[in-house]
Formats: C-alpha cells, sequence, structure tokens
C-alpha cells in the first residue's frame, strides 16, 4: 500500500517532469486546504485530517486509503480543464 509521503514525493516528480501539471496539483491543493489555516500552526493551507478522511472513504470505502498517484493526477487535470 502507498503511503501519504511517498504520493507526495511521486506527485512532485510528475510536477517536476511535467510544469502544467504541477499548476493543476497546486489548484487541487488549495481547494483542499483548511478554512481559517493561517490562524492555526503550522501556518500551512493543508487540508484538514477529517475531510481527508472523509474524501478517502467516500472515493475509496477506507478512510485511511492512500489514493494512487495516476488517480490524482486525473482528477488534477479534470479540474485544470474548468471554465
Amino acid at each position: 500500500m502507498t503511503s501519504w509521503p511517498s504520493l507526495i514525493i511521486a506527485l512532485t516528480g510528475r510536477a517536476l517532469r511535467h510544469p502544467p501539471l504541477a499548476v493543476d496539483l497546486l489548484r487541487v491543493a488549495w481547494r483542499f486546504r483548511r478554512r481559517g489555516w493561517y490562524r492555526r500552526p503550522p501556518f500551512l493551507p493543508l487540508p484538514s485530517r477529517a475531510y481527508l478522511r472523509w474524501r478517502m472513504y467516500t472515493a475509496y470505502g477506507d478512510a485511511d486509503a492512500v489514493p494512487p498517484a495516476e488517480d490524482v493526477i486525473r482528477y488534477a487535470r479534470w479540474v485544470g480543464q474548468g471554465p
């Protein structure tokens, strides 16, 4: 099973090789950020753990699932095609 750090490394590698994908991945990361992230340490626009667990449960049937890199890339490209 994939871990979150290995997913981030895989996505970073793909983004470095394909800059337009990097823009799409950043757009997705920004959409997933926690509201009020700038008011709480570590002051980074990270998603809330509860939200990520809910998203993984609804997508994969397991709150502890880590999505395959290809799923994240497919979603990011889909988001990038928006209006």
